[in-house]
């Protein structure tokens, strides 16, 4: 049976992803922040899943988690580690608070690296041995690639994670694991309602209206949004593929996207300008 440790698995694409492998006979490891998520997930993912609780800014609960998978492992190197545990900050970089962004990156980039050095020796990472390498799949998001108004903090994380990525993916080549970054366009989570929350946090200031603007757009693209399944169903496809792609872009206008990452920056300056202007 083949194990997965996927963090972030009470809601979205971590718990799509949780009963997706499930449904493909994997032994799941989910991590969720309290006792009564660990309950209802395992109420209704059964014996085969096994909830670690614990937060990716906590060492000490990430080490206790490590302990508990390694004692299940019984010596078998863990197949996949999925890290999608993350959060989103927004607004308007001029007046974001410190501490909003410090959070920001404590838990998108740094608690990313905290839960990947911990888990690295069950995937095989350790000098003396290389047989069976598992592999990471790390969650970033399109904003890693293309930065849009007002997710300044958010967008900093996942470019910061798309380096991280790069730089795991040279670095553990030499255990052959595996490391692929996935990038989620706009997909139906609660990460739209909280977004919509954080723009009413700036009133007063000259970015008022095109926040007012902005939360039109994500009730207008949450329509289109992807499902988390399909995000979920890549994934699956990713742990079990014998040669996986480095990263894979996976969003409604995936062909819209890929576009204006080709255009001079001031072209886009003036379409992303444009959008909001234009905003109903």
């Amino acid at each position: 049976m083949k194990t997965a440790v996927i963090t972030g698995a009470s809601t979205g694409i971590g718990y799509a992803t949780t009963a997706r492998l499930l449904n493909a006979d994997f032994h799941v490891f989910g991590s969720v922040r309290n006792e009564a998520d660990a309950n209802r997930l395992q109420r209704s993912f059964g014996r085969q899943f096994t909830p670690l609780i614990f937060d990716v800014t906590d060492e000490a609960g990430i080490k206790q988690a490590v302990g508990l998978v390694r004692e299940a492992l019984k010596g078998k190197t863990l197949d996949v580690l999925i890290n999608n545990a993350g959060i989103a900050v927004s607004g308007p970089l001029q007046f974001v608070p410190l501490e909003k962004f410090k959070l920001q990156l404590d838990v998108n980039v740094i608690g990313l690296l905290a839960v990947t050095q911990a888990f690295l020796p069950l995937l095989g990472g350790i000098q003396e041995r290389k047989e069976n390498p598992g592999r990471i799949i790390n969650i970033s998001s399109v904003s890693g690639v293309f930065v849009t108004p007002f997710m300044g903090p958010y967008c900093a994380s996942k470019f910061a994670l798309e380096a991280m990525n790069d730089a795991m993916r040279r670095e553990l080549e030499l255990y052959g694991i595996k490391v692929v970054s996935v990038q989620p366009g706009p997909i139906k989570t609660e990460i739209w309602r909280k977004a919509k929350e954080d723009d009413t946090s700036y009133p007063d200031t000259i970015y008022q209206p095109f926040l007012e603007k902005r939360s039109k757009i994500i009730d207008k693209r949450s329509k289109n949004a992807l499902p988390v399944e399909d995000v979920a169903n890549l994934l699956y496809k990713i742990t079990i593929h014998k040669s996986p792609k480095t990263r894979y872009l996976i969003a409604p206008n995936s062909l819209q996207i890929k576009f204006i990452r080709l255009l001079p920056d001031r072209w886009a300056d003036q379409l992303i300008f444009k959008l909001f202007l234009s905003a109903k």
